[in-house]
């Protein structure tokens, strides 16, 4: 039987720590970084169905590939009915990992700031340009069942050097890139005085021909309605999403850099009873407060994202149709 009258993206942290400190991560507000055990993700796979989830992105705040039983944690995937994607900052991809991934994962994201080095060494700190380069092509050659992605952040500095960025993708045969229209600063965590705002982003966007990110964050309108009429604090962003971080904890939002504010733990209760519980809270005054993107999603906003994700099913569905008449 459904718990909720709607689905929403689960995010598992299978670490929360990196071998990055990237510009757009305040990673010092991590106290205790820590590694996910085998025991508490498979308990994770459990509390996972289809009638609660429509998606289920390996990544949270830490680098998954660093985790030191990177590959028991892939092979636990196998035979579940979910679908998975990975974001990763590329680092530490190689042929046998990737072919171990491959099929198992929907999508694999990869984080890219510039072909700039300068640019890159400022954004991207600690993780070598060139190798990260030479994995986004092995990835692509290699994977056969699994998508990539390139996620472009969305900082000024990337956006002065995008030109370049894009035309070194698209010439090596890689089109999936995807920008956020927004530059989230972890509920307060990091500054954003001086960033490219949400309609230059969504310019840019338009202009490359992107996917915008937060389409992958829309299972249908039937949720998304659900996930308003049902939660009182109306704020999407939160409600579209449940992380659960390394230590097995639900929290209360993704945005929560700090995981101040766990709702339970998966050993204890089901996603559906965690939603459940979340449904009934309001505002946290010290995570939302700060938070900017509590009022991204006013009337107008959201008849565009509507709008948005009609036509990508719509254009969607004429592929598909396309494919089955030739």
């Amino acid at each position: 039987m459904k718990e909720t009258p709607y689905r929403i993206a689960v995010n598992v942290e299978w670490t929360s720590k990196c071998n990055a400190r990237c510009a757009m991560c305040p990673r010092s507000m991590i106290a205790q970084p820590r590694i996910m055990e085998l025991a508490t993700f498979r308990q994770t796979l459990s509390r996972l169905s289809p009638d609660l989830a429509f998606r289920v992105i390996i990544a949270g705040y830490g680098e998954p590939t660093t985790h030191p039983r990177f590959d028991d944690f892939v092979e636990a995937l196998r035979g579940h009915p979910l679908r998975f994607d990975m974001a990763t900052n590329g680092s530490r991809l190689d042929e046998e990992r990737l072919m171990r991934m491959d099929g198992l994962f929907t999508g694999l994201m990869i984080s890219f700031s510039s072909t700039d080095p300068e640019v890159y060494r400022s954004v991207h700190a600690n993780l070598d340009q060139a190798q990260v380069m030479e994995n986004i092509l092995l990835a692509h050659r290699t994977l056969k069942a699994t998508r990539l992605v390139i996620n472009l952040s969305p900082t000024a500095e990337c956006l002065a050097t995008l030109p370049g960025t894009v035309a070194w993708f698209r010439r090596h045969g890689i089109d999936s890139l995807h920008m956020s229209p927004t530059y989230y600063d972890r509920a307060g965590a990091i500054r954003t005085d001086g960033v490219p705002s949400e309609r230059d982003l969504r310019a840019k966007i338009r202009a490359y021909g992107f996917a915008s990110q937060e389409m992958a964050f829309i299972p249908g309108v039937g949720d998304i309605i659900g996930q308003w009429r049902h939660n009182r604090f109306k704020c999407i962003p939160r409600n579209t999403s449940m992380l659960i971080d390394a230590g097995g904890n639900y929290t209360y939002c993704f945005n929560d850099i700090r995981h101040s504010h766990p709702i339970g733990h998966v050993s204890d209760m089901s996603l559906g009873e965690a939603i459940a519980l979340r449904q009934a809270e309001g505002p946290d005054a010290a995570i939302c407060s700060q938070c900017n993107l509590r009022r991204r999603y006013r009337p107008r906003e959201l008849a565009r994202v509507a709008l948005s994700y009609a036509n990508g099913r719509l254009k969607e569905i004429r592929g598909k149709s396309s494919t089955r008449g030739a």
